[in-house]
């Protein structure tokens, strides 16, 4: 399909992709629960572990480059979200811990605003560790779902009523873990920022779909996954450095209290730093080829200015959202001509800008661990269960079996789409032979 003026680059994105070349006839339809990487991904993490295993600080040369590649992920993942420096970028196991670190450190400054605001759409990384600040004297307030439930969607305006000054921050997410709904997080952030509470995004399931831009979403604290986003498994906060370092955050005694430092507690994975690093630059050269037609798709650049790199990922990532946006429209179509599928979420397909192709349906008379299981044995790996997100869920009166979901990124295609479609329609068929009505 075209993207502005040129087709999206899908074959040459596949060979990119070892594990596609691999997988014979198998459709990857579970990324949600981590994507595939790159060649360049596996080859970052690989030359790290043998070349440059070391630990960094010290004046030898193999610790020098630990502490170069780490200034590099730095910067890189600061073009990445189109954060105001490397500083504000902080390396760590995963987002969930993140997110725990600085609920912590958020707890501890509750006495002239209480009020924590939670929603039903997200993730439970996001919720739960929010709830336990009750402990510590912090007053949950809920953000519900749209009275029209089935869309599955968080109107910014409900805000309103729930904010006042004794709001000390709003926690969300980007894009739903289950539904695939996005957020209009800057709309979250604005109505906040103007009774004086801070924002808190969960970037996990959205960022493999679009660009992040801290800026644009005048957020206080975002946290991401690398094993969405097609790196390894670890995990980075950007968070803006005026609102991190008031926090009283946990450290040994000689490290700065300053970010990114004050957020680093430990060692972490520096292999999957690397790995991170050459995910940027993945998506970066894919953007490469949409400003610049004469670029190559099989080459790795690191450049050194942040800024300037972020309007060539952004390209890449405005690529993929158009792509997937086709994805989106031709997994909606598929899936609800199929008698007996309910899809929950967005499914408006004048309305595809607000979803990624993330798709949560039910199947009358089907258990959906039943629906995955037949899938599974087709060689379709998709997910069944309330997908990290019980609360939304059981609003969706899918509690307590869940659901089934197909998630998408943008090297799946509408072939796989179509044969997906073709089987599922057969385990509908087998699981409910009765037939039921069309959702």
């Amino acid at each position: 399909m075209l993207t502005g003026t040129r087709v999206f680059p899908i074959d040459q994105v596949r060979r990119r992709f070892p594990a596609l070349q691999q997988a014979g006839r198998f459709l990857f339809f579970d990324n949600a629960a981590g994507a595939q990487i790159p060649g360049t991904v596996l080859q970052a993490v690989t030359d790290h572990l043998l070349l440059r295993n070391v630990q960094r600080g010290a004046p030898y040369r193999h610790s020098r480059e630990v502490d170069a590649m780490i200034a590099r992920a730095r910067e890189s993942v600061a073009a990445f979200v189109n954060a105001r420096g490397a500083d504000e970028i902080a390396f760590g196991l995963n987002a969930t811990s993140f997110i725990r670190a600085i609920s912590l450190a958020v707890g501890q400054t509750l006495a002239a605003r209480p009020e924590v605001i939670v929603s039903e759409l997200d993730h439970e990384a996001n919720v739960a560790t929010w709830l336990a600040l009750e402990r510590f004297g912090a007053r949950i307030v809920w953000w519900r779902v749209t009275s029209d439930h089935e869309c599955a969607r968080l109107d910014p305006a409900a805000l309103e009523p729930l904010l006042n000054e004794r709001t000390r921050l709003v926690a969300c997410t980007v894009a739903s873990n289950a539904t695939g709904s996005l957020v209009n997080v800057a709309d979250v952030a604005r109505r906040a920022h103007a009774v004086g509470a801070e924002v808190f995004l969960d970037a996990v399931h959205y960022a493999p779909h679009g660009p992040i831009d801290v800026r644009a979403f005048d957020c206080d604290y975002l946290v991401c996954s690398g094993y969405k986003v097609f790196a390894p498994h670890m995990g980075f906060a950007c968070c803006r450095r005026e609102a991190i370092n008031r926090l009283p955050t946990f450290r040994e005694e000689f490290i700065p209290d300053v970010t990114p430092d004050k957020l680093e507690a430990g060692t972490y994975v520096y292999e999957n730093v690397a790995g991170m690093e050459a995910a940027v630059a993945y998506l970066e050269d894919l953007g490469r080829g949409f400003v610049n037609e004469g670029a190559r798709l099989d080459t790795v650049t690191h450049a050194a200015a942040p800024a300037s790199r972020t309007p060539t990922i952004r390209a890449g990532m405005n690529a993929i959202a158009e792509y997937e946006r086709a994805l989106s429209q031709a997994l909606l179509e598929t899936v609800r001509k199929i008698p007996g599928v309910t899809v929950h979420g967005i499914t408006d397909p004048t309305r595809l800008a607000e979803r990624v192709p993330t798709l949560c349906f039910s199947v009358e008379g089907a258990a959906p661990s039943a629906v995955a299981e037949a899938l599974a044995a087709r060689d379709i790996g998709v997910r069944s269960g309330h997908m990290y997100s019980p609360r939304l869920v059981a609003r969706l009166g899918r509690m307590p079996g869940g659901v089934v979901r197909a998630s998408l990124v943008h090297y799946n295609t509408i072939e796989e789409i179509e044969q997906f479609g073709v089987v599922l329609e057969e385990v509908v068929r087998r699981l409910n032979p009765d037939g039921g009505d069309r959702g």
